[in-house]
């Protein structure tokens, strides 16, 4: 196989950054949440997978009822959390790789923003599939792989 490789005669795209050194743009808020509900999906497979792996029918749907309560805490106090500390720096919204940039304790919310976003949005789209599965393994058939052993 051969390939071309590059020989000097064009310059390599360089990105835009500010004085500080931080990417631009910023990040945009749906950008953040569809970033968010991707990982949510995600984490509604994975805790499928998972779910097979506790064998008792109680102990699964504990399981489930656990997981199903955690998610609606972390996306009701994620999202309210990082809506807030969103507005409070007004568009200043750095990535998690900037952490170095900043230089007072105030300028923290504007990496810990887009965290809370995230984490709060993975867990609303976690909280339905987990409550949903939760009753479908309650109304599963008695010798059903779904209702466990």
């Amino acid at each position: 196989m051969t390939r071309t490789q590059r020989t000097g005669a064009q310059p390599t795209p360089q990105r835009a950054t500010d004085e500080d050194g931080v990417r631009l743009p910023r990040l945009r808020f749906k950008d953040v949440v569809v970033r968010g509900a991707v990982q949510g999906i995600a984490a509604v497979a994975l805790l499928f997978v998972g779910t097979l792996f506790v064998a008792d029918h109680h102990d699964r749907e504990t399981f489930l009822a656990v997981v199903a309560g955690f998610s609606m805490i972390l996306a009701g106090m994620g999202i309210v959390v990082g809506v807030w500390f969103w507005t409070a720096c007004s568009g200043d919204i750095r990535r998690l790789r900037y952490w170095h940039t900043i230089t007072s304790q105030s300028e923290s919310a504007t990496i810990v923003a887009p965290v809370f976003v995230r984490a709060g949005v993975l867990a609303l789209v976690l909280f339905p599939a987990a409550l949903g599965l939760y009753h479908l393994v309650d109304n599963a058939a008695y010798d059903s792989w779904l209702y466990g052993s």
